[in-house]
């Protein structure tokens, strides 16, 4: 055996020269790399293509039917544009009803009142209870 640069050298293990060529394998992947960047340019021309023949197209498309019709509302029911602002409103309104006075039915002589003295009248007059059919059938 003989010893190169300190190293043992042994000649029945070494590594394979002949079966990969290193060469073809970082050239397939640069070529891989290049035809990526082509496509990648040319989807992108497209594209643009695409988008300024869309432009041109949309400004001399009309529609005659819908002529006249720019003010018209869509039938109901129609999409919240301010949804946030919506709950809001709803919630105050609410909040108006549980803190005043008012009419459900004036021909019923049912009246509204606000919910602090409901509860209070509540309190004060208690609820009412049934008869027990119980301590009836006791008796």
């Amino acid at each position: 055996m003989a010893e190169h640069a300190g190293s043992p050298h042994h000649d029945e293990v070494a590594h394979e020269t002949s079966d990969v060529n290193i060469r073809a394998i970082l050239s397939f992947g640069a070529g891989l790399i290049v035809l990526a960047a082509i496509v990648y340019f040319v989807v992108w021309l497209l594209f643009g293509y695409f988008t300024r023949r869309e432009d041109r197209a949309s400004g001399q498309r009309s529609y005659p039917l819908a002529a006249g019709q720019e003010d018209r509302l869509p039938p109901e029911p129609r999409l919240q544009t301010n949804p946030k602002q919506d709950l809001r409103d709803l919630r105050t309104a609410e909040d108006e009803q549980l803190k005043s006075y008012g009419w459900v039915d004036r021909n019923g002589g049912v009246v509204r009142i606000p919910i602090d003295e409901a509860m209070k009248l509540t309190l004060q007059r208690g609820l009412p209870a049934r008869q027990s059919t119980e301590a009836q059938v006791v008796k």
